[in-house]
């Protein structure tokens, strides 16, 4: 009798387990309020999308989510067509809720996702497809019934991709930006050009990418040993490498980010990090000698100025002239508020060796090679300006003098974004340690090479609070939010990419948008297990998996962390 009731409880027990796992609801970042609530909707060929018909920007998203359906289901949902159920998008006024934020209300019968902006709605309709199956499926498309009021502690959610040390066609980069979309991310830092490569067709200077695209990798170099697709033997004999985006190509992804809540900002580097651009052009450099591209060889080094140019001369007006010109076709094709100049890293030993940069010194009553620097930001800031545009750089632009309505990236530690909300200036956080995700998530053993300087782990990444408490709550306004990086000079395939971004991507994500009382790290990584991880894996994308608990999984753990070749 005691087995018999034993065998009872554990069945029960099952049964308990089983509908606990049925009603969690897996939603990355954690939503504000979400209330759960008995029944649920079951999306089937009974159910039609509603929107008003007049409004293109609710149509464009009401096509998006049919497309997923299809993709996952085969259903082919009716648009504005009576239907005995219906999901329906709508603009609404809601003054709790900010620009970003929505709600979404799930009954067996409906689903309303209300947003007082396109963004708002957009933002509920990825937590509603992270309710639904990743993939083609058989099995029901069911949604717990619940209602959901929810938006972002911070606007400003980005994430940086470097395609100057590696290359990353245009299909690749639309991959990052619909993971973006799917955690709510919504600013993307295109790191556009750097001493190894310059990516973006400028039509008034085609050597720009015709030269400054390309450049002669050596075998056996960082490049080479991570690149699965080099196939060529280690002869030693060095091989072309590069690429670049057209402006046709660049416009095409301003428009399917912009179609998924994202904003596109553009970094042209000045006045240093442009070998490339020298290379192409080497009447713009302080020593004016002929070299090729960088390559992976000088990485991220100071080197000889008699051999290789990476700054600007900032005593001879036709580099201004030349980079008005630039930014003039980087600003026709990116619509974005803001336009980042890098500004980071410059190699002043060209500008004490200059006669031209010393002579614009004394001219300028400037006391150093710093606030020749501050002049040069500040001359770009004024043309940037007259376009009504931003300027945005990295946190090097303090010295020598913040250009006035400059804002900063902070990038060496918060230290810079610090000072320059005490000075009133607009910030960006994006503290190396711990959001650079070129750097290693766990080991470094068993893990493909990364850069060494510290170990940004999935929790420390969870963690991370823009709001320092060296800021005021006055001063904490001039915070816009955080972003993170991934530099590529030791990632070389799309593989090792989706590896080094996934999980932390989504960690940042809810680092960004969910109120630090709601914040757990244990609920974060239960719900990665709950929907994220399994999906990813279904699909074929790479990812960290030091927390996926999935027994399948296990037995193949040690397949799936072997490092890339």
């Amino acid at each position: 009798m005691k087995s018999r009731r034993g065998l009872l409880a554990l069945y029960f027990l099952f049964g308990f387990i089983l509908q606990a796992q049925a009603q969690q609801v897996n939603i990355i970042p954690q939503p504000v309020s979400l209330d759960l609530k008995e029944g649920y909707f079951i999306l089937d060929e009974n159910t039609s999308l509603e929107f008003m018909r007049s409004n293109k920007e609710l149509a464009a998203l009401a096509q998006y989510f049919a497309n997923h359906v299809k993709e996952v289901s085969g259903y082919s949902m009716p648009l504005n067509k009576r239907k005995a159920k219906t999901i329906r998008f709508e603009l609404e006024s809601m003054g709790d809720l900010g620009a970003e934020g929505y709600k979404l209300s799930v009954s067996p019968d409906a689903i309303r996702i209300r947003g007082n902006t396109k963004a708002g709605v957009f933002n509920g309709l990825q937590s509603l497809i992270q309710m639904l199956p990743a993939v083609r499926t058989n099995e029901a498309l069911q949604v717990p019934a619940m209602d959901i009021a929810d938006e972002p502690r911070f606007g400003w959610r980005g994430m940086m991709l470097d395609v100057s040390r590696h290359f990353y066609t245009v299909d690749a980069v639309k991959e990052f930006l619909d993971l973006m979309a799917l955690y709510k991310m919504n600013t993307f830092h295109w790191h556009l050009t750097d001493n190894e490569g310059w990516r973006l067709e400028i039509k008034k200077y085609p050597k720009l990418t015709s030269v400054g695209a390309w450049r002669q990798e050596i075998p056996g170099s960082v490049y080479y040993k991570l690149d699965s697709t080099y196939k060529e033997p280690l002869t030693g004999k060095p091989y072309t490498y590069g690429g670049y985006y057209t402006q046709e190509q660049a416009r095409e992804v301003v428009a399917y980010a912009q179609a998924r809540n994202i904003t596109v900002i553009p970094e042209i580097d000045i006045p240093g990090h442009s070998g490339a651009a020298l290379t192409a052009y080497p009447e713009f450099s302080c020593e004016r000698h002929q070299q090729q591209a960088p390559n992976s060889t000088l990485w991220n080094g100071v080197t000889d100025p008699a051999k290789v140019n990476l700054n600007y001369c900032a005593g001879n007006d036709s580099s201004f002239l030349f980079l008005q010109d630039v930014l003039t076709e980087v600003m026709a094709v990116f619509p974005s508020e803001y336009i980042h100049i890098g500004g980071d890293e410059v190699d002043k030993s060209y500008w004490k060796k200059c006669p031209r940069c010393q002579k614009r010194i004394a001219n300028e009553g400037l006391k150093n090679e710093e606030e020749l620097q501050s002049y040069f930001i500040q001359r770009m800031e004024k043309y940037l300006l007259a376009h009504d545009k931003k300027l945005l750089g990295w946190d090097e632009i303090l010295e020598g003098g913040l250009a006035p309505t400059a804002t900063v990236m902070s990038w060496r530690g918060e230290k810079g974004g610090i000072s320059a909300a005490k000075q009133g200036h607009d910030v960006v956080m994006t503290p190396s340690d711990p959001l650079y995700f070129n750097r290693y998530q766990a080991g470094p053993q068993g893990e493909p090479f990364a850069a060494r300087y510290s170990i940004n782990t999935l929790e420390r990444v969870y963690k991370y609070n823009p709001h320092s408490e060296a800021l005021t709550v006055d001063e904490r306004r001039h915070v816009l939010g955080a972003q993170a990086n991934i530099w590529t000079e030791f990632i070389s395939s799309v593989e090792h990419l989706e590896y080094m971004l996934l999980p932390r991507l989504p960690a940042i994500a809810e680092a960004l948008w969910t109120p630090l009382e709601k914040k757990n790290f244990n609920s974060f990584v239960n719900r990665l297990n709950g929907w994220h991880f399994p999906n990813w894996e279904t699909k074929g994308i790479r990812f960290h998996s030091l927390y996926y608990q999935s027994r399948s999984h296990e037995a193949n753990r040690e397949i799936r962390q072997k490092p890339v070749k």
